[in-house]
């Protein structure tokens, strides 16, 4: 099973504050462990809203909203991509991240943890497979890319 992780953003990097390097180490150990254990996919932390951009579509008109976007109270800084057995597995990985004051997070932090997708979930929606093999075709095919 493949997991999302959102780690929220808070004021400091939607000021496009970077952490401290020794935040960025505990950080660097902990996403080792998680390649060592063949848990981690992928995983990046975002810039700052204030360098993004919304599209909104709403009867059939799309309107562009340049960021900051101070009006979301749940923006996300971060993700992770990781391959777990169960969301039991992803949580206990989860708990083992270094989130608290020690690194610069003296707030509480509150880590989303969302399972994605696969295309054997969309099995009753496609009784041939045909859909199935296109949507793992691509997947094949932006994976390529890297």
């Amino acid at each position: 099973m493949r997991f999302m992780v959102l780690v929220p953003a808070n004021v400091q990097s939607e000021a496009g504050t970077l952490p401290s390097s020794e935040a960025l180490m505990a950080m660097h150990k902990y996403n080792e462990e998680l390649v060592k254990a063949g848990v981690m996919l992928a995983g990046d932390g975002l810039h700052p809203t204030s360098k993004g951009a919304r599209v909104v579509f709403e009867n059939g008109k799309k309107t562009v909203v340049d960021g900051p976007f101070t009006e979301s109270k749940e923006l996300v800084a971060g993700y992770w991509i990781w391959q777990c057995r169960s969301l039991a597995e992803a949580v206990e990985w989860l708990k083992r991240a270094p989130f608290g004051p020690e690194i610069g997070h003296p707030e509480a932090v509150k880590v989303e943890i969302r399972q994605l997708f696969d295309a054997a979930d969309f099995a009753p929606s496609d009784p041939t497979g045909e859909i199935r093999e296109k949507v793992e075709a691509l997947r094949s095919q932006a994976g390529q890319r890297g």
